[in-house]
């Protein structure tokens, strides 16, 4: 019996096929060298020395050039350097976002829902008679119009208050979102690169913010000796230091950040391997590296509390496993009564994700 016989076949690429897959490890490895162009570009001709990225057709250079006229590089020709654009920028956060949270719809209102009815962003199934003082645009037509015609026929048409229907709406809440990074020489300590995924997971969730739930409000703040804000499109570049966990600075900057937010739904986001070293007192820094010191913990405990009183809750993902740090953990989120992710780096992001959208059942009534 002769059957199909299938032939293999190479396709040969174009100059445009053959740029995405060295963009994606361009962006990756920008990720890893904090920005740097120049680095990330010798680690890209080192992996091309070493497993054959490019060849004849389309080497090195010829992608070099489509990123400066796609607009991903500016080349400073006094100085000789590269410097990256906003367009990378925001090129590295969608990357992450697709990377940590799968393919998610933009969408241009807020999406965090309640369980009442209300005037709100998103159409619902219920339908209810206009009552006075009902917006227009929530007015369904559809309804109305076949209302009119059951009461007042076809022949002459007209429309009363009393035919109008209503289609109720979700009420989207608004919240407002600190995400506290370590950036401690922990975070890079024993081999284990933490800072990179936590990272990722900042990028990934500030576009994530940015395209799907734009009312609501995303901040960054960064942890060693002392915290600082950040800005979102400096994420990338973030790089863990010779730093102690003054996870109390975070913490005051944090609520700080949230006292000025007028919307009633806030919560913070620690991610860090778990333990405070570290406590500014005036101009001098206390520190300790050994173990926990009860100075410092007592103080992230009080600030805890003060967060539980003022209702922000504080979700911790802990990237370490010791056992004392976790004791730590539980006792801090026990004070805060709020939520302790013990995640795995290759897990960090899912968890993150979860619980950033179990925050959307908050009401506002």
């Amino acid at each position: 019996m002769i059957g199909f016989r299938f032939i293999r076949y190479e396709q040969q690429q174009n100059g445009k096929s053959r740029f995405e897959p060295l963009l994606n490890l361009f962006l990756e490895l920008l990720t890893y060298t904090g920005g740097d162009v120049a680095e990330a570009l010798h680690w890209m001709n080192e992996l091309d020395k070493n497993y054959m990225l490019t060849d004849d057709e389309y080497g090195m250079g010829d992608f070099i050039e489509d990123l400066k006229q796609k607009g991903y590089i500016t080349e400073e020709e006094r100085k000789g350097s590269f410097t990256v654009t906003a367009k990378t920028k925001q090129s590295i956060r969608k990357k992450s976002l697709e990377e940590i949270f799968g393919k998610l719809k933009k969408s241009k209102s807020g999406n965090h829902s309640t369980f009442r009815p209300g005037t709100g962003d998103e159409l619902n199934s219920n339908i209810r008679p206009y009552q006075f003082g009902d917006a227009p645009e929530q007015i369904d037509f559809t309804e109305s119009i076949r209302n009119a015609q059951i009461h007042h026929g076809i022949d002459q048409f007209m429309i009363h208050e009393d035919d109008l229907t209503i289609r109720e709406t979700d009420y989207k809440t608004q919240t407002s979102t600190v995400l506290m990074i370590d950036i401690s020489h922990s975070m890079i300590l024993y081999g284990e690169d933490r800072i990179t995924p936590a990272k990722k997971v900042a990028m990934a969730l500030s576009e994530l913010i940015i395209t799907r739930y734009p009312k609501d409000t995303l901040d960054i703040v960064v942890f060693g000796d002392e915290a600082r804000l950040v800005e979102i499109k400096d994420i990338p570049w973030l790089q863990a230091g010779p730093y102690h966990t003054n996870t109390v600075a975070g913490l005051e900057l944090a609520m700080d950040i949230l006292r000025r937010r007028k919307n009633p739904n806030k919560q913070i986001f620690i991610i860090t391997d778990g333990k405070p070293t570290c406590l500014k007192t005036g101009n001098k820094y206390y520190k300790n590296s050994f173990g926990l010191d009860r100075k410092i913990i007592n103080r992230c405990l009080h600030l805890a509390a003060q967060c539980r009183k003022l209702k922000i809750p504080i979700t911790t993902f802990m990237v370490a496993t010791d056992p004392y740090l976790r004791r730590f953990v539980h006792e801090f989120t026990e004070m805060n009564q709020g939520k302790a992710f013990y995640a795995s780096l290759d897990k960090l992001g899912a968890y993150l994700f979860e619980d950033f959208q179990s925050g959307k059942r908050k009401t506002l009534f």
